[in-house]
């Protein structure tokens, strides 16, 4: 049974619509699996064993009525936790959430169950999706598959690391600034960001809301597209969701690339790569090459500013964000204090983390009186300039490719002491956020200490065929995907 882990989800899927394994038979593999690598990867904060095992029960009774089975259904995922899964604990690995149980479900959770996915557990994250490295939980650091010594990438290091480690076949993630790419490069594997609106952020914990957006992780391009179109689509609790139907993108991911453009964004390919990070991408430009794309060099002239203007939007949002966990309606209170004023006071100081403490003083900061139009106004219209960059540059070419990140996986606690050096980490995938615009990550080889590299593709918004129809045709050049990490 542990082989059929280390197959894609859509191969799962199709052995259990043949009845070559049962779904319940499959969740609990997964589960074996996650009893086996778990303790030592640190990828999931809570198992869902219950749900999970009801849930392709369900899925199992429809194969054996000889009933359609819905896509993806039967196949072990795992759930980022800052998304609500009724009856479990959604924790956004932070003290103050340490026992919070959800009353109700996420949008995307109620479309998995709705396809009979079942979801294995809740994954592992930087507190309240704040961080690139996935140490800053308050629970336990997550460790990379391919080397325990180093980091997953974050902040959705516990979803990437347990589909790498073949634990899930699936996961979702939520991106805010690379939260999904980041950890799909340095973990060998998928992650994919929809436009800003493709997918309902109801029952996600917000980070900042102008920027969030759920995603796929998979182990290939294929399996990302089917769980998109599981996940997305309208909905009217989410006032950001765009009334768009549900596409079809399996059927044009082998379409022919050939007189395709691709632009080679020049301002993440000039400095600050590491040598293996540069050989694989030009490796990467002559592979589309040979598929017959044009690869032109293109420029976004403002990117470099993107770090300061995400650092000031996206710490104001959390600053408005978390107000909310005041000790008062749900969450940790802390104990023997004096007032209402003190009360706020000390929950907020024992039940946040450092770098959540970090994001709030500076976004608070960034918005109080005689700041703000220094601060969060220039940011916003920097936001704007960044877009128009974009903008540009897809009226030129189709799509855009980069390194997903300028170097790979870097050792655990190597950068825990330098925020900004942290920060940095997600210098080429924050101006995909604050255009909101569709990018993915997929694997593009590996560096000399076997670690993977990511290439990241962006297109334009509402996009996402064809991205991934240009991520696919580069996956099946290669045997990148095809190679697992040996936990």
């Amino acid at each position: 049974m542990q082989e059929i882990l280390k197959k894609s989800a859509m191969a799962q899927y199709e052995a259990i619509k043949n009845k070559e394994v049962s779904a319940v038979e499959l969740t609990k593999a997964s589960f074996e699996r996650i009893k086996d690598v778990d303790e030592k990867l640190g990828a999931f904060n809570s198992l869902t064993e219950d749900t999970a095992l009801e849930t392709a029960k369900k899925a199992d009774e429809k194969v054996a009525k000889g009933e359609e089975l819905p896509l993806l259904a039967g196949v072990p995922l795992a759930l980022k936790d800052n998304m609500n899964l009724i009856g479990s604990k959604t924790t956004a690995s932070s003290k103050i959430l340490e026992n919070f149980v959800s009353p109700y479900n996420a949008t995307v959770t109620q479309k998995l169950l709705d396809n009979l996915v079942p979801i294995v557990g809740k994954a592992n994250l930087d507190e309240f999706a704040m961080g690139s490295s996935n140490e800053n939980s308050a629970f336990k650091k997550v460790h990379n598959p391919w080397n325990l010594k180093k980091v997953p990438g974050g902040s959705s290091g516990g979803s990437a690391a347990s589909v790498a480690a073949c634990e899930a076949a699936l996961a979702l993630g939520s991106d805010t600034g690379g939260s999904i790419r980041l950890p799909a490069s340095f973990c060998g594997i998928v992650g994919m960001k929809p436009t800003y609106g493709k997918v309902s952020r109801y029952g996600l914990i917000a980070f900042a809301s102008s920027l969030d957006q759920i995603g796929p992780f998979a182990r290939t391009v294929e399996d990302a597209a089917a769980l998109l179109e599981v996940i997305s689509g309208y909905d009217p609790h989410d006032s950001t969701s765009l009334k768009l139907p549900v596409e079809n993108y399996r059927q044009s991911l082998n379409n022919d690339i050939k007189g395709m453009k691709i632009g080679l964004v020049k301002e993440f390919v000039q400095e600050g790569l590491t040598p293996d990070v540069e050989k694989a991408i030009k490796s990467a430009v002559e592979t589309y090459k040979s598929l017959g794309a044009e690869v032109i060099e293109v420029s976004l002239p403002n990117i470099k500013h993107s770090i300061g203007i995400y650092y000031i939007l996206a710490t104001a949002e959390c600053s408005s964000n978390l107000a909310r966990f005041d000790g008062v309606k749900y969450g940790y209170r802390a104990d023997n204090t004096s007032n209402l004023l003190d009360m706020y006071c000390k929950t907020r100081a024992e039940g946040f983390g450092p770098e959540v403490k970090r994001r709030i003083m500076l976004g608070t900061y960034a918005l109080s009186s005689g700041y703000y139009d220094a601060y969060y106004k220039k940011a916003q219209q920097m936001r704007r300039v960044v877009t128009e960059d974009f903008l540009k540059a897809f009226s030129q070419v189709d799509a855009l490719i980069a390194p997903t990140c300028p170097n790979t996986a870097f050792d655990l606690g190597a950068k825990t002491e330098d925020p900004l050096a942290m920060y940095l980490t997600d210098i080429a995938t924050i101006g995909a956020n604050l255009a909101g615009i569709p990018a993915l990550s997929v694997p593009a080889g590996f560096d000399s200490e076997g670690m993977p590299i990511g290439l990241q593709i962006m297109s334009p918004q509402l996009t996402e065929a064809r991205l991934f129809n240009v991520a696919y045709k580069f996956e099946q050049a290669h045997d990148y995907y095809k190679q697992l990490a040996n936990l």
